[in-house]
């Protein structure tokens, strides 16, 4: 096997990713690419090659490519220059041989404009779309929603407030735990015959946050209830709470694609990948709250 590099290796999904690679391959076949190498410290330690790179430094992607057999594309976390970094590093893998590239692309249902999230989702599909142009063997991973966002969402204390509030209707995701993506991965590029494959990596069944007050009032002996306010009052209370404008405005976009039913995708891709059920939801909040 030759090598393989994983992109965005400092944050948390490219970190598990290579983990999950200390356990199949022996670390000389595994390179980290990071912006900033003072933060791979902890992949130094354990043996791993790092590079420095930058998406907006098409010469670093270039050389850091080079000799490099499959490419896992963690997607850029910068949304105004996303689709430009992207296609950076999509034509530096097709300039310095890589093989098979592997990317982190999302779930979603509409690739038309109408998505209340297409400032984010728009970048991936064209990204897809990009790539399967590009000639290189690939895979694509159209990851569903994290369950890792849920506390973010709800808040720590959701279980002492006894309330969720979240503008985001009866709309239900699909989610997944970044855990088992990062475990997918692994498997998918220690293997081969995902060449050209498209995976759906949403999780089994698919929950609102009128399950997840359910779930969570289950768990906790407690009753939390699920208030789904308009966007104009979730705006102005958070706003009286003190969150920051951009927290606010993210937070509000991304119930409003849950409510539109964007991430409700539903798949056994994962389960197929894995060989064994991924964590759901419920096993998620447990986890997470301590329940």
């Amino acid at each position: 096997m030759g090598k393989i590099l994983v992109t965005g290796a400092t944050g948390h999904l490219g970190s598990a990713v290579v983990d999950n690679l200390l356990e199949r391959i022996p670390v000389a076949d595994i390179v980290a690419l990071a912006r900033d190498t003072e933060k791979a410290k902890a992949l130094t330690a354990k043996g791993v090659a790092v590079i420095a790179a930058d998406y907006d430094n098409y010469d670093s992607l270039v050389s850091a490519f080079r000799g490099i057999e499959k490419l896992y594309f963690v997607s850029s976390s910068d949304i105004v220059n996303r689709l430009a970094q992207h296609q950076n590093v999509v034509n530096a893998a097709m300039e310095a041989g890589v093989k098979h590239i592997i990317y982190t692309s999302a779930q979603r249902k509409l690739e038309d404009g109408s998505s209340a999230i297409a400032f984010v989702a728009d970048a991936h599909w064209k990204t897809d779309q990009m790539i399967k142009d590009s000639g290189l063997e690939f895979t694509i991973l159209k990851h569903g929603l994290y369950s890792d966002i849920l506390p973010m969402f709800m808040g720590p204390d959701v279980i002492n407030s006894g309330t969720i509030f979240l503008p985001a209707g009866s709309g239900s995701s699909s989610y997944v735990s970044r855990s088992d993506l990062a475990k997918a991965a692994s498997i998918i590029l220690t293997n081969a015959g995902h060449e050209g494959k498209i995976y759906e990596f949403g999780g089994k069944e698919s929950v609102s946050f009128h399950d997840i007050a359910e779930l969570l009032s289950e768990l906790s002996g407690k009753k939390i209830q699920y208030v789904s306010p308009s966007q104009e009052d979730f705006v102005i209370q958070l706003q009286n709470f003190g969150v920051a404008a951009q927290d606010i405005e993210g937070l509000a976009t991304f119930c409003a694609a849950i409510a539109q039913g964007e991430f409700d995708s539903p798949s056994f891709d994962l389960e197929k990948i894995l060989g064994g059920e991924p964590q759901t939801v419920r096993e998620f909040l447990k986890t997470s709250y301590g329940l």
